[in-house]
């Protein structure tokens, strides 16, 4: 029987408070960073651009430690959406922050979103952004972490292969733990881009609460997004 971890660092609700102003400073400087790229990059999309969706496979097996998070705790296997894209949109081989996006179902329907962006494992890289020539050199991590039974809690994505990617969770700066594989469609006739777009603030996955310092730093950078593609934009994802 697995047991629900206790938790590593320091439990975010005791910073939320003295995290609020910043946050919402912080958010509001992100906000205005992407309308200036939106204006003088006119797309859909002003961070990722372009990139490719595909479908794919995800099996939940769960840590041997629980989390206390149920998403992560359980033990599924989920037709899943994916988009993988370069942040800045420099043309390859250039360097650039890698990004994965995933659209897992819920099981009493809709959907819950999560993203991920190359960084570090450690201590102090799994927070930071790292570019990359390609994005199968360097894991990616959702950089903020999400409120869980066990603290604060960040996700990781691994490349085993250029179409599978261990997941695996972290209490604050502690160990990873593996609870999930990926794997992605291969056919290249299926894999392009589509109008979708994801959001982990509005579309959670069961388990993995958002803080409201987290909300306040990401909500005016995706409304100036979503101001930027048009509502009409976004398309229902296959199920």
């Amino acid at each position: 029987m697995r047991r629900v971890g206790t938790g590593y660092g320091v439990d975010m609700d005791l910073l939320d408070t003295a995290r609020r102003g910043a946050a919402t400073t912080g958010g509001r400087t992100l906000g205005a960073a992407t309308g200036v790229l939106a204006a003088l990059r006119p797309a859909a999309k002003p961070l990722h651009p372009e990139g490719v969706v595909t479908e794919g496979v995800l099996h939940r097996f769960g840590a041997e430690v629980a989390s206390g998070a149920a998403w992560l705790d359980g033990v599924a296997e989920d037709r899943v959406q994916v988009r993988r894209s370069r942040a800045v949109g420099l043309p390859a081989p250039a360097p650039d922050i890698f990004g994965l996006a995933l659209r897992a179902p819920l099981p009493g329907g809709g959907y819950g979103d999560l993203l991920f962006a190359t960084t570090g494992l450690g201590r102090l890289t799994r927070f930071t952004l790292t570019p990359a020539r390609t994005p199968y050199t360097r894991p990616l991590t959702t950089l903020l972490p999400y409120r869980t039974p066990s603290g604060p809690v960040l996700l990781s994505a691994v490349h085993r292969a250029e179409h599978s990617l261990d997941l695996a969770w972290a209490a604050g700066t502690g160990r990873w733990r593996r609870f999930a594989s990926l794997r992605l469609g291969q056919d290249p006739a299926l894999s392009e881009d589509a109008p979708v777009s994801f959001d982990p603030v509005r579309n959670p996955l069961p388990g993995l609460d958002v803080y409201d310092w987290v909300r306040r730093l990401r909500e005016p950078s995706y409304r100036t997004a979503r101001r930027s593609r048009g509502a009409s934009a976004e398309v229902t994802p296959r199920r």
